[in-house]
């Protein structure tokens, strides 16, 4: 760390800082982490999201995205590729399953780069899958 600026985050650093964000899944986490599988650390923060959605607890999601954000923008090109394809994913389920109004407040809390990865996943998927 030269010269103030930070290193990128790798997948160990990166699950690190989420059995910090996420103090319930520490053990989880710890275990998945045993197992290096990142995959399952990043579904098993997206299955924790999902409860509190059931929970319309949409401010704590709103927070958790943002965390996830400051994790996209300082992660290697696998932390990214992991946080695109799983938590960015998992976006659609979380539209299907919420309230319209709670979807339009994440929506609208969530930070621009993910909306913009959102957005062409949607459009990828009408094109490859006739999804709309």
């Amino acid at each position: 760390m030269m010269n103030g600026q930070m290193r990128t985050i790798n997948q160990k650093i990166a699950t690190e800082y989420l059995k910090f964000f996420y103090p319930p899944l520490r053990n989880e986490i710890i275990q998945l982490s045993a197992q290096n599988n990142f995959a399952g650390i990043i579904q098993a923060t997206i299955n924790y999201l999902k409860d509190l959605l059931e929970e319309s607890r949409i401010n704590i999601i709103a927070h958790h995205i943002k965390l996830m954000d400051w994790l996209y923008r300082n992660g290697n090109s696998y932390v990214k590729g992991m946080i695109e394809n799983l938590f960015v994913r998992s976006f659609e389920s979380f539209k299907k399953h919420a309230k319209l109004q709670h979807w339009n407040l994440l929506y609208e809390y969530m930070p621009v780069k993910f909306q913009e990865i959102y957005l062409e996943q949607q459009k990828k998927d009408e094109i490859f899958f006739g999804k709309n």
